[in-house]
């Protein structure tokens, strides 16, 4: 980890002169990488201050999670289609954003600990019907008494919104997450309807 202050000298332009800028700069190595794994290099230049290791350190760790924050926003742009929101004033649209950002951390959370915690019990996150409704509709087939393991779960949500879980696939992605998830609300209100009439059919 090597850190400095620097300044970047203007582009040369005939008939007027650029002022120069000062900017810190942190260059993070990596220098013992797994075997046969590149090693991680990262050049990252900033106004945030970075005169001490912990400093340094803190710029290194906010980077280390800007993959997850362009996500959050594609999800928030694409999957919930927030652009195409026409409140027309402050007053309604914050209130909408405020839930849809809610939302949006639901589906990343829930890809997430799936992927970390694969084997806890799908009710952490999810209703029994569900999970239910989410196996009959994909395995075409009676549900189990016990609950699935999550990782089992987010694989069928996932399926509902076209993830094929091929060998080659990986894990699945926040696309089919959200659409799964749209899809499974649908399919939990049918669920809830038949069981409804079942009950009124025996009644």
């Amino acid at each position: 980890m090597r850190a400095a202050t620097v300044n970047l000298a203007p582009p040369q332009r005939t008939g007027y002169h650029l002022p120069g800028i000062t900017v810190n700069a942190v260059l993070a190595q990596e220098e013992t990488p797994p075997p046969d794994v590149e090693a991680l290099e990262w050049l990252l230049l900033m106004s945030l201050p970075v005169a001490s290791f912990e400093q340094a350190m803190t710029v290194v760790a906010w980077y280390a999670v800007r993959w997850c924050i362009e996500v959050y926003f594609h999800v928030l742009k694409s999957g919930c289609q927030i652009k195409r929101l026409q409140l027309e004033t402050e007053e309604r649209f914050l209130p909408c954003l405020a839930l849809y950002m809610i939302i949006v951390w639901q589906v990343l959370f829930t890809l997430m600990l799936g992927r970390t915690c694969p084997d806890l019990d799908c009710e952490v996150i999810s209703e029994r019907q569900e999970w239910q409704a989410a196996y009959i509709v994909v395995k075409r087939c009676l549900p189990p008494q016990e609950p699935p393991r999550l990782g089992e779960l987010i694989s069928l949500i996932a399926s509902l919104g076209g993830y094929l879980g091929r060998k080659h696939d990986g894990s699945p992605g926040p696309k089919t997450m959200w659409i799964g998830l749209q899809r499974l609300r649908d399919f939990v209100i049918a669920l809830e309807a038949r069981e409804a009439l079942a009950v009124t059919e025996t009644s």
